[in-house]
């Protein structure tokens, strides 16, 4: 099964900047006053509304520690703190927000 998780934005080239560049996603589809990005196996997209969402977490996984410790510095000047473990769940993270102000995580899954 497949899917797309959708936000409605005022920032629609802001966006497409930020996780093009810094977040190194792809373009997987531009429908002009939508797009559609990829990183790995997730798909999200963002379409200029009226009305702006920014609720929830957009969360990106590595399949190494130091992936997320390259994202760190690269978002350093907007990252929460440092990349800290989780026992929780168990996990190595950090938080940063997007131009629009959505929360973005970067994170490491141990048990994988």
């Amino acid at each position: 099964m497949s899917g797309i998780v959708f936000f409605k934005t005022k920032k629609l080239e802001e966006l497409k900047e930020y996780y093009l560049k810094k977040v190194e996603c792809k373009m997987w589809m531009d429908q002009g006053d939508c797009c559609i990005l990829q990183n790995g196996n997730f798909l999200f997209g963002f379409c200029t509304r009226e009305n702006v969402e920014t609720q929830g977490m957009i969360t990106f996984y590595y399949n190494e520690k130091g992936e997320v410790d390259r994202f760190y510095e690269k978002f350093r000047d907007t990252a929460d703190e440092k990349p800290r473990d989780n026992p929780k769940y168990p996990i190595y993270h950090f938080f940063s927000k997007d131009p629009e102000g959505r929360i973005v995580e970067f994170q490491y899954f141990y048990n994988l």
